[in-house]
C-alpha cells in the first residue's frame, strides 16, 4: 500500500507529493533484475541512478522510493548512491513454489517531475535442497513369474529448487537383476522406472535390496538416498490393467473441498485375493498429496483442499493399481484448473502530484497507477473510467498501466483543490470492480544549470601513444529532466595566436570522453590545458582540463665524447701509469627524463679486461691495476652506455689506446691496427714466405730479360760500327750529350754519384772507349748536405771527347756505355 495503512491517511500522504510530468517523459518499458534467492539482507541488486540516467543527489532531491506490487516489502533503495538492496531475504520456493521464473515486482516512483519506472527482479534459484524420498524404504512385490523388460514405477524424490538444481535423474546400486530409468514428465518433473533385467527364481532369492539415489543439477549436487527391498513372490498371473492410460479432466478453481475430480477403475482377471484391486496415488508429489486424495477400493479421487488458478494451472497426479498378490501397474491423470472470476480489480498507485501547477498544460500527468486483475481470460481484463465532470481524463500508457492527466486548463482561483474517482471493472460474469479517490491540489516549478563534479581534471597520457586513446572521462550534473538536463561537452577555442593545444586532445559531446587526437613527444609538450564546457541549452558551466605527458624510453643515449661518427678515439698511457690512472672520460646525453635519462657505463669489451674499469655513472675509463711490461701495446676498449628505461637503450663507444714509454713513439703507434700485431705467427711465417717467392720470381725474370736485351744490344752494335767512318778527336760537352735524350745517371746500374769524362779517337770508331776517371765527390758530414749534393751528381751527365771535331756526337745507349 503506497500511502500508509488507512485510506483516511491518504490526502495527507498525497500532501507530500510535489511534482509535474509530462505523457512523453514516462516509461512505459519494464526494468529486469536478478538476485539470487536467500540473498543476504543488504545485498547489492542494482544501481537504479545508473539505469535512470542520474546521480545520488537527484536521486534523494527527487525523494526516490520503491513501491512493491504486493504488501511486503523485500527490496530498498538508498538514495544517496541509487543501490537496489534486499531488504529482507527471500525464499523462492516460499514465494513462487515449483513457478518458474520467480518475478518480484515494484515500481521506482520519482518526484519532481513525476516519473514511475516499473521493474522486475527475477529470484534465481540456488541448491539449498537436496532431493528427499517419501520413505527410506521402497518395498516392492514382484512375483517370480515377471517377464524380463517390466517396468515399475518408484515412489519419486522431491526436491523444491527448479531448474538445473532440480532433481536429474536416478541411479542404483549394483545388482544383478535390475536397471533403473529417469523418465521425464510433461510438467518438466522426473520420476524413476525399474526394469527388470533378468528373470527372477524366488527359489534362488526371495528377497533382494538395492539401495536407489536421487541426483539434482546443482553445483555442487546435492543427493537423496533410499533402500528398495524387492519381496519376490510366487506366481500371480496377471497385473491390474486401467481402462485408460491416461485421464483428462478440468476443475473449476472455487470447487470446494471433498469434490469429485474423476473415477479411475482397473481390472483385474485374476480371481480371489490376487484380483483384489487397491488403489493409491504415487507419492512422486507433495503437492499432489496435499491436494488430492483416492479411494483405494473405488479410484474415486477428490479435493483434498480448494484449488487457486493464479497459484497452480495443471496438476498431473500418478495413481498406481496393485492386486492382492503385489502386482500393480499405474496409469495417469491430468487435471486442468478452471479460471473464474473470484478477483475484483486493484487499483495501485504508483505516483501521485499532490500539489500541480494551475499554468500546467493539457495531457499534465497527474497520477500514474496500475490495474491487476489476479483472474485470466475476460475475467482478467480490465477497464477504467472516471466518475463525475472534472477537468482531467484516464490514459492508457501500457497494458494495465494508466495515467491520470489534465485535459483542459486549470484555474486555481476558481477550484484550489479535485478530488478524483478512478473506477476499474473486469468483463468477467458477474462483472468485479473498485473505486480509489485521488486528492489534487493546484500550485509551480524553477531550472538549473550543468555544474562540472571538478574545477580541474588532470588526465596522463603516454607520449607515443596512438591516436584515439581514452584519456578520461569529463562528469557534469544537471538536477533539471528531459532535454533540460541533457548535458553536451565541447573545449573551448583558444584566443587568437595562442598555441593550439585544443588540437591534441578531442571531447565526446555526449558522453563526455576525452580522447587524444595524435601521439605527443614528451620532448616537446610536457603538458597542457585547455578550457570545457558544459551546456544544456542555457548557461554553460566551464573547467580547466589539464593533461600531463607521460616520458616514454623512445631516445637512445648520445654520445658526445668520443664523436660517435669517428671509428675508435686514439688514448696514451704511460708504461709506468699506477692503478687509478684517468685513461679517457666517455661523456654521453639522453633526450628523455627521469629514470629514462639516467645513464650507467660499463666495460663492454676489451683487449685485456682486467687492465680497465669504467666508472657505473661517470664514464670515467681508469686503469683498473698498474700497466705492465707483459700488456699488449696496443688495446681496444668498447664502453656501453645504458639508460635505465623499459626496455633499456643503449650505445657504444670504442677507444683505442696505446702504452707508450713515452710520447715520442705515440703517433707510430697509433698509426697502426691494434689487431695487427696480434696476427698469429703462423700467419705471419705464411706471409713472408709469399713475398719471398714473389720476389724471386720477379729478380728472375728481370736476369733473363737483361741477357735478352744485352744479346739484341750487342749484336746490333757490331752492324752499326762496320758501317762508320774514322773519327776526329772531339769532345762532347754536357749539352751534346744530354741532347742525345740519354742520361749515364739514369740508366742502367750506374752510381747516380759519379760523373765521367771520356775522349775517343777518329781511329777508335770500333773499339770500346774506356772510363779514364772518376770525379769524386767531396765528402760532407751532414746527411741532408749529402742527399742534396747525391741528387746534384746524380743530374750530370758523363761527358766524351771526340777525337773528329767535326763530327756529329752520336746518341749512346746504356750498353753502348757500359762496353
Amino acid at each position: 500500500v503506497l500511502f500508509g495503512k488507512s485510506e483516511e491517511s491518504l490526502p495527507r500522504r498525497a500532501a507530500a507529493l510535489i511534482l509535474v510530468l509530462c505523457v512523453s517523459g514516462m516509461r512505459a518499458e519494464t526494468a529486469r533484475y536478478s538476485v539470487p534467492e536467500e540473498a543476504e539482507r543488504g545485498s547489492f541488486v542494482a544501481n537504479i541512478a545508473k539505469d535512470l540516467g542520474l546521480t545520488g543527489e537527484e536521486l534523494l532531491a527527487r525523494q526516490a522510493r520503491v513501491v512493491p506490487e504486493g504488501e511486503k516489502q523485500y527490496l530498498q533503495l538508498n538514495q544517496h548512491t541509487g543501490d537496489l538492496v534486499v531488504r529482507e531475504q527471500m525464499d523462492r520456493e516460499e514465494l513462487c513454489g515449483q513457478s518458474e521464473p520467480c518475478w518480484v515486482r515494484f515500481e521506482v516512483l520519482l518526484e519532481s517531475p513525476l516519473q514511475s519506472f516499473r521493474a522486475e527482479v527475477r529470484l534465481t534459484d540456488i541448491n539449498d535442497h537436496a532431493p528427499v524420498f517419501p520413505n527410506k524404504e521402497i518395498v516392492l512385490k514382484m512375483p517370480e513369474s515377471t517377464v524380463p523388460g517390466s517396468r515399475f514405477l518408484l515412489e519419486s524424490a522431491q526436491d523444491p529448487d527448479v531448474g538445473n538444481n532440480s532433481l536429474q535423474h536416478y541411479s542404483i546400486g549394483s545388482n544383478e537383476y535390475f536397471l533403473v530409468y529417469t523418465r521425464r514428465r510433461s510438467d518438466g518433473g522426473r520420476y524413476a522406472e525399474l526394469v527388470l533385467d533378468r528373470a527372477l527364481d524366488r527359489e534362488q532369492q526371495a528377497e533382494i535390496a538395492f539401495g536407489i539415489t536421487a541426483v539434482d543439477g546443482g553445483t555442487p549436487p546435492r543427493s537423496g538416498t533410499a533402500l528398495i527391498r524387492i519381496v519376490v513372490l510366487d506366481i500371480n498371473d496377471n497385473m491390474p490393467v486401467f481402462t485408460q492410460t491416461l485421464y483428462k479432466v478440468s476443475v473449476k478453481e472455487n470447487s470446494s473441498q471433498d469434490t469429485i475430480v474423476v473415477v479411475v477403475s482397473a481390472s483385474d482377471l485374476d480371481a480371489g485375493t490376487n484380483g483384489e484391486i487397491v488403489y493409491s496415488i504415487a507419492q512422486n508429489s507433495e503437492e499432489n498429496l496435499q491436494t488430492f486424495k483416492i479411494n483405494p477400493e473405488t479410484g474415486q479421487i477428490r479435493l483434498k483442499k480448494p484449488l487457486d488458478y493464479e497459484e497452480k494451472k495443471t496438476y498431473e497426479i500418478d495413481v498406481q493399481a496393485t492386486d492382492g498378490g503385489g502386482l500393480s501397474t499405474h496409469c495417469k491423470v491430468e487435471v486442468q484448473v478452471k479460471d473464474v472470476n473470484d478477483n475484483a480489480p486493484e487499483v495501485i498507485i504508483t505516483s501521485l502530484t499532490s500539489t500541480l501547477s494551475e499554468a500546467a498544460p493539457p495531457n499534465t500527468v497527474v497520477a500514474l497507477f496500475n490495474v491487476r486483475d489476479r483472474d485470466s481470460g475476460d475475467n482478467g481484463r480490465t477497464t477504467c473510467e472516471l466518475t463525475g465532470e472534472q477537468p482531467f481524463r484516464i490514459t492508457l500508457l501500457a497494458a494495465d498501466a494508466y495515467a491520470l492527466v489534465t485535459s483542459e486548463s486549470l484555474d486555481r482561483e476558481q477550484v484550489e483543490e479535485y478530488n478524483v474517482t478512478v473506477r476499474a471493472r473486469d468483463e468477467g460474469s458477474p462483472t468485479l470492480s473498485t473505486s480509489k479517490t485521488l486528492l489534487v491540489r493546484l500550485s509551480d516549478v524553477n531550472d538549473n544549470a550543468p555544474t562540472f563534479t571538478q574545477e580541474v581534471y588532470t588526465m596522463v597520457i603516454n607520449e607515443n601513444e596512438p591516436a584515439g586513446r581514452i584519456l578520461g572521462h569529463l562528469s557534469a550534473t544537471d538536477p533539471d529532466a528531459g532535454e533540460n538536463a541533457r548535458v553536451r561537452y565541447s573545449l573551448v577555442p583558444p584566443p587568437t595566436g595562442a598555441l593550439g593545444a585544443a588540437s591534441f586532445v578531442s571531447v565526446d559531446a555526449e558522453s563526455g570522453t576525452v580522447r587524444s587526437l595524435r601521439a605527443l613527444d614528451y620532448e616537446k609538450v610536457r603538458a597542457f590545458e585547455v578550457t570545457v564546457r558544459a551546456a544544456d541549452g542555457g548557461s554553460p558551466a566551464q573547467a580547466v582540463l589539464r593533461v600531463l605527458v607521460r616520458d616514454e624510453n623512445d631516445n637512445a643515449p648520445v654520445l658526445l665524447h668520443p664523436p660517435p661518427d669517428s671509428s675508435a678515439a686514439g688514448e696514451l698511457v704511460p708504461r709506468w701509469a699506477p692503478s687509478g690512472y684517468l685513461v679517457a672520460k666517455v661523456v654521453a646525453v639522453d633526450a628523455d627524463a627521469g629514470q629514462n635519462a639516467w645513464l650507467s657505463y660499463e666495460l663492454a669489451k676489451a683487449t685485456e679486461p682486467a687492465l680497465f674499469r669504467v666508472g657505473l655513472h661517470s664514464g670515467e675509463v681508469r686503469t683498473a691495476r698498474a700497466v705492465t711490461e707483459r700488456d699488449a701495446a696496443r688495446q681496444k676498449l668498447i664502453v656501453l652506455v645504458r639508460d635505465r628505461g623499459q626496455p633499456p637503450r643503449s650505445a657504444t663507444a670504442t677507444l683505442a689506446v696505446a702504452l707508450v714509454d713515452d710520447f715520442s713513439d705515440a703517433f707510430h703507434q697509433l698509426g697502426h691496427d691494434p689487431a695487427g700485431g696480434q696476427l698469429p705467427q703462423v700467419a705471419e711465417e705464411e706471409m713472408l714466405t709469399t713475398y719471398l717467392i714473389a720476389s724471386l720470381c720477379c729478380v728472375s725474370s728481370l736476369f733473363v730479360l737483361s741477357v735478352l736485351v744485352l744479346t739484341a744490344n750487342t749484336f746490333c752494335k757490331t752492324r752499326v760500327r762496320a758501317d762508320l767512318p774514322p773519327a776526329s778527336p772531339s769532345c762532347y760537352g754536357d749539352g751534346d750529350f744530354a741532347s742525345s735524350g740519354m742520361g749515364v745517371g739514369s740508366t742502367g746500374t750506374l752510381s747516380p754519384a759519379y760523373r765521367y769524362e771520356m775522349c775517343l779517337t777518329s781511329g777508335s770508331g770500333r773499339s770500346e772507349f774506356q772510363f779514364l776517371r772518376p770525379i769524386l765527390p767531396s765528402p760532407h758530414s751532414n746527411d741532408e748536405a749529402g742527399q742534396e749534393k747525391d741528387e746534384e751528381l746524380a743530374s750530370r751527365r758523363v761527358r766524351p771527347c771526340l777525337s773528329h771535331a767535326g763530327m756529329k756526337s752520336p746518341s749512346l745507349s746504356s750498353a753502348e756505355i757500359l762496353q
